[in-house]
């Protein structure tokens, strides 16, 4: 059987049911060849609010349903990931611009994911407190409701999964919100796992849609908790949107992620990882490596070797060979990289490597000498570059690792005391010492601080069940108080 069948979803939405979307057709382009993909349908503001009725009247026989019912559908959509995952790769590479390895780690998570979330349902879900009232008291996790989940084009299928999965183990109806530059692998793929998986009707609805259905999902009354994962200057607007209609929302936002190259690290090493950290799915990675902050008395040296490296990873079609790296996203992104790059090589950066493009296909640039003063320095870039910074103390280390709003995830490289030390001054969610600084595992509490998100995570039965649940106090007596009225 084929799963992703486009005459199944052209100019409709699910519901459980493949449905006319109330704005038509979305056109869906493939970014390494310009052509269009596919075709999806387009969701409009009254499809969304009519998707939050529907998903609220549905949640309530699904958090009735026994654990072993809800952990068995995502067991099967865990296999159906597995099953189908030759179908589903190429609609990865040609849809996210993403290389072969790209795609078979965001299926591989996919799974891993929703095997995890099948601990949920059977998890402990409260605890007895003490008291000193003549009754038993307790503490228990309930279903929030209707959860929204608006997932963002770079690993589309992951950051819509990781929130849809446990949302539903936990008892939840989801509204899925994908961007609508990749609807098929951010939102008709979920669609059409959990389909076969055979998640009741009305549970999970996937809706394509600009701004005003993002909105829509947010402020719809039956929704109870928002789940974003975008720019931080979107998760802003959402968050402050979310608040105002008293919902509970977790922002997983930008970054301006540090590598801190120590006295003494490998060099090949060091720059193998700096590489991978910034080139990886052509940089378009909250966690990508921003800035490079290597010790001067390997600089010179790291340069040279990260820019050979640059220099011999090939770019083009993933889907027509074997390639380093695909396009950016879109000419609207591709703009935005190379204008920051220009503005840092006119402020006085060095131009080492790459830093040229053909159509969307975006040269992997290495710029050295770069100060804080420069464009390149606060700006999260989301592309292909890598920026080298020069220091002689720890504490200039440092001061370059922290000058930024970000908090997400931070590498250091080298000794492993002298990392810790680092560690502990430099505010981030996500530490890495001998490692990279893009990383991420289907039970690891995964979030930023700062302007990087609210605090929330991901991941994990405890940072789940906090995501995805609300608190319930509940109070029992063995017969009926006595009261002085």
């Amino acid at each position: 059987m084929t799963l992703i069948d486009p005459t199944t979803f052209a100019g409709k939405i699910f519901n459980g049911d493949w449905i006319p979307a109330g704005d038509g057709d979305l056109l869906v382009d493939e970014p390494a060849t310009g052509e269009t993909l596919t075709s999806v349908g387009l969701a409009s503001v009254a499809d969304a609010l009519a998707a939050a009725t529907a998903a609220a009247a549905a949640q309530k026989a699904w958090a009735a349903t026994k654990p072993e019912a809800r952990a068995a559908i995502l067991r099967r959509a865990g296999d159906l990931w597995n099953e189908y995952s030759e179908e589903l790769a190429p609609w990865i590479m040609r849809e996210t611009g993403g290389i072969p390895a790209k795609a078979g780690l965001e299926l591989h998570m996919a799974s891993e994911i929703c095997f995890a979330s099948a601990s949920l349902p059977e998890h402990p879900l409260g605890q007895v407190l003490p008291s000193n009232n003549d009754h038993w008291s307790f503490s228990r996790r309930r279903p929030a409701g209707v959860v929204s989940v608006i997932a963002p084009f770079n690993f589309p299928l992951i950051l819509s999964i990781r929130s849809v999965a446990p949302a539903l183990a936990l008892g939840n109806a989801v509204l899925l919100k994908p961007d609508p530059r990749t609807p098929v692998t951010g939102g008709i793929a979920l669609a059409r796992i959990f389909e076969e998986a055979g998640l009741p009707k009305g549970l999970l609805h996937v809706l394509p849609g600009g701004a005003d259905v993002g909105a829509a999902v947010v402020t719809a009354p039956e929704v109870r908790i928002v789940s974003f994962t975008g720019s931080t200057a979107a998760g802003r607007i959402v968050g402050e949107l979310a608040s105002k209609h008293l919902k509970r929302v977790h922002l997983e936002l930008g970054g301006k992620n540090s590598i801190i190259v120590l006295p003494g690290a490998d060099v090949a090493l060091a720059a193998s990882a700096a590489a991978f950290g910034s080139f990886l799915h052509q940089g378009q990675i909250c966690m990508s490596t921003g800035r490079v902050i290597v010790h001067d008395s390997l600089y010179d040296e790291f340069v040279e070797v990260l820019a050979g490296k640059a220099k011999h990873l090939p770019v083009g079609d993933p889907a027509s060979g074997q390639v380093a790296l695909g396009p950016i996203i879109d000419a609207k992104q591709l703009n935005r990289v190379d204008s920051i790059v220009s503005a840092t090589v006119a402020a006085g950066a060095t131009l080492v490597a790459g830093g040229t493009f053909e159509n969307l296909f975006y040269k992997p640039t290495v710029l050295a000498d770069v100060t804080a003063e420069m464009p390149a320095h606060l700006e999260e870039i989301f592309g292909p570059v890598a920026t080298v910074y020069r220091y002689s103390t720890i504490d200039e280390a440092v001061e370059l690792a922290t000058d930024t709003e970000y908090g997400l995830s931070l590498s250091i490289l080298g000794d492993v005391g002298l990392a810790m030390q680092i560690a502990d001054r430099v505010p981030s969610g996500l530490v890495h010492i001998n490692e990279q600084t893009v990383g991420d595992e289907p039970n690891i509490p995964f979030g930023g601080v700062g302007s990087s998100g609210n605090g929330s995570r991901f991941g994990g039965a405890e940072a789940n069940i906090e995501a995805f649940t609300e608190t319930q106090w509940m109070t029992v007596r063995s017969s009926i108080a006595p009261y002085p009225f």
